[in-house]
């Protein structure tokens, strides 16, 4: 027997469908599969990207500590530059009292030099004076400019003896 045209177009028609099915199907399992990888791979990102973020804070927490350490040593070089411009200004200050203090010693030194040789002169100029009224006396010239210098004397030293005194007693001696 033959087959009937309307049974077999039913099954070819069938079959057609099933094959459809099938493709369809091996295409889904193949979306799911994919699917499933990408969902691996998106959680791996994520993960890493988790990773990233907590390494990027981290960083950024360095970072900002390192700035304020930064700060912190900006402001203590600041400081000592201060300190040390003042150490200099107040070491040209007291170099410039110090000189002004030796140049005021030098013009005392060399005003007593002045004063020393006009007592000089003038001791000079007395004893001339004196020699010439001796001469003028017929006396001897007691300044010969030959001077005689006598022996310093030391004073003995007297025993103060160690007498008691009894409780009360006033010594007026």
């Amino acid at each position: 027997m033959a087959p009937s045209a309307p049974r077999t177009r039913a099954a070819a028609a069938l079959r057609m469908k099933q094959i459809v099915l099938d493709n369809q199907s091996r295409t889904i399992r193949r979306l799911r599969s994919q699917l499933a990888i990408e969902r691996r791979w998106l959680a791996t990102m994520k993960k890493e990207l988790e990773d990233t973020q907590v390494a990027l804070e981290a960083s950024h927490k360095v970072i900002a500590g390192l700035t304020e350490i930064g700060l912190s040593m900006s402001k203590k070089i600041e400081r000592m530059k201060a300190k040390k411009r003042q150490a200099k200004e107040s070491h040209v200050v007291c170099n410039q009292k110090f000189q002004a203090r030796i140049q005021e010693a030098e013009d005392s030194i060399q005003a007593q030099h002045l004063i020393i040789e006009a007592l000089v002169e003038e001791k000079d100029s007395l004893l001339q004076t004196i020699q010439g009224l001796q001469e003028a006396n017929d006396a001897l010239a007691p300044f010969d400019d030959e001077w005689e210098e006598e022996p310093e004397e030391q004073p003995e030293e007297e025993e103060i003896e160690d007498i008691p005194l009894g409780e009360g007693e006033i010594d007026d001696e």
